[in-house]
């Protein structure tokens, strides 16, 4: 298509983030006209994965719209003249997300990736082992497996009841309160009397006095709500859906693992891959293209719909427009994030599941409050993030790096060969309409590590209200003709 002036859609959607993604997925069968814009030159907008080369572009390039801000590579300088001193590898061998999340069994996301037939464009890892970091030398303080580190440990976090009966260090009575907890985790919905008056309380403190587990259980459970605040700060309310939802995911897609990983390029993936969905529909997709500021002055409008203006000059009418709302520059909405890439596959975090399970592809590893000299952690390495913004926040994701670096026992020892951080910002949690009644508004990218299915509902939401009474069913689709054929053949 050489121009767009003057052409009529059904449906305008602006940026390829995983929301808007997921729109045109749902929209790819409807027949309706589509066009998907972006004003980057790269799919998945926050949820965006790049190769080293496209990540130091995207540094020096960064769009002042986007939710992202101080950013700075280091690329530390080779020493000594030793030819086999490890190094990088070429770019593209690399996939940085720069928002990992992990997507767990129970998620209506896979259920829904399976009923529109995306799923065969998909691969998914395991997710194995969850450690919590711990400063310790004291064995006493040991919940299972550990790996030896030179001046802390990473306790292994039970993975079910299993794992908490071998334990061979919890006494009979730290055992008896966690299998009490556990056995309310199950069904905490329905027993309301337990925890909903002490909803806003510190969860460390609810576990103590609803449940008498020792504090030193604290760290592992809360290792499982991936919580972004400090463990005084994340309250009963915030832990329980969350470390139910770990717990009830476990063994769905196969013996001791409950959550899993996309391949290639994180969340931006599976973007990417519901953006070819819409397009063998007959949706078009226009890279480095967005919207003009000329449309914060009044539209026009008519039958078939509204004038919107492109930067590029061109004018385009639609019945529906759906972008995304602004991140908000607030301390209080944003997250530091480090990616590094290390010399070590780290081996030891990566023990093998079960006889029955897939290989593990990534571990999570928390830093429980005080663990380090800050009072916040991180969470997830290489991948780390933590809710302190600002040179703070630089400074504990770079101290957590280095001391899980030098925690891991492997040889030779792992030096850090190239790294990334940058602040990530939030903003409003619901999507809202724009300045007219057709213009929908998604909430900014998630900081959650985990995929949130309300973003499932908020993707569904709008998809009625384009749909109308032509709303069928949200995301199940049959298979096309192609794949038909296959199967017949």
């Amino acid at each position: 298509m050489e121009t767009l002036d003057n052409t009529t859609w059904d449906v305008l959607i602006v940026g390829t983030g995983l929301r808007q993604s997921l729109l045109a997925l749902a929209l790819s069968r409807s027949g309706k006209k589509i066009l998907h814009i972006d004003q980057n030159e790269y799919y998945g907008g926050a949820e965006a994965a790049f190769s080293l080369q496209e990540a130091e572009e995207w540094a020096g390039h960064l769009n002042k719209d986007q939710p992202f801000s101080n950013i700075s590579i280091h690329k530390p300088e080779p020493t000594g003249s030793d030819l086999s001193a490890p190094s990088l590898s070429f770019s593209r061998a690399y996939s940085l997300a720069l928002a990992p999340q992990l997507v767990y069994a129970r998620s209506s996301l896979l259920q829904y990736l399976v009923s529109s037939k995306v799923y065969r464009q998909l691969e998914f890892l395991a997710v194995g082992s969850w450690w919590v970091y711990s400063p310790e030398t004291d064995t006493t303080t040991s919940s299972v497996d550990e790996a030896r580190p030179p001046h802390g440990k990473l306790l292994k976090v039970p993975n079910g009841r299993e794992d908490v009966f071998q334990d061979q260090v919890l006494d009979f009575k730290a055992k008896r309160a966690l299998m009490k907890f556990l056995r309310f985790i199950a069904e905490y919905e329905e027993q309301p009397e337990v925890w909903e008056e002490h909803r806003s309380q510190p969860f460390p403190t609810f576990l103590s006095e609803q449940f008498k587990v020792p504090t030193t259980l604290h760290a592992p459970l809360l290792a499982l709500t991936l919580s972004a605040a400090s463990s005084g700060q994340t309250t009963t309310e915030y832990a329980l859906p969350r470390i139910a939802r770990h717990l009830r995911s476990i063994g769905v897609f196969g013996a001791g693992f409950g959550s899993v990983i996309p391949k290639w390029g994180g969340m931006s993936e599976i973007a990417q891959v519901a953006c070819r969905a819409c397009a063998v529909g007959g949706g078009v997709y226009i890279l480095g293209k967005g919207l003009s500021t000329a449309n914060e002055e009044p539209n026009t409008t008519s039958a078939d719909g509204v004038k919107i203006h492109l930067k590029d000059g061109e004018l385009v009418t639609t019945q529906w427009v759906v972008g995304e709302q602004s991140a908000r520059p607030s301390p209080d909405d944003a997250h530091s994030r480090f990616i590094t890439v290390a010399s070590s596959p780290l081996t030891p975090l990566f023990p093998p599941i079960t006889e029955e399970a897939p290989s593990p592809a990534a571990a999570v590893i928390v830093f429980p409050s005080g663990s380090l000299k800050f009072d916040r952690e991180p969470e997830g390495l290489l991948y780390a993030s933590t809710s302190l913004s600002g040179e703070e926040g630089y400074e504990l994701l770079k101290q957590a790096t280095e001391t899980l670096l030098s925690t891991v026992e492997v040889s030779p020892a792992p030096t850090i060969l190239w790294s990334i951080q940058y602040q990530q910002q939030s903003g409003p949690a619901e999507q809202s309409r724009g300045t007219t009644p057709y213009d929908l508004q998604f909430a900014p990218a998630s900081l959650d590590l985990a995929f949130d299915d309300s973003i499932i509902r908020d993707v569904k939401e709008v998809w009625q209200k384009i749909m109308g009474d032509g709303a069928v069913e949200f995301l199940v689709f049959d298979d096309r003709e192609s794949y038909a054929d296959e199967d017949e053949a």
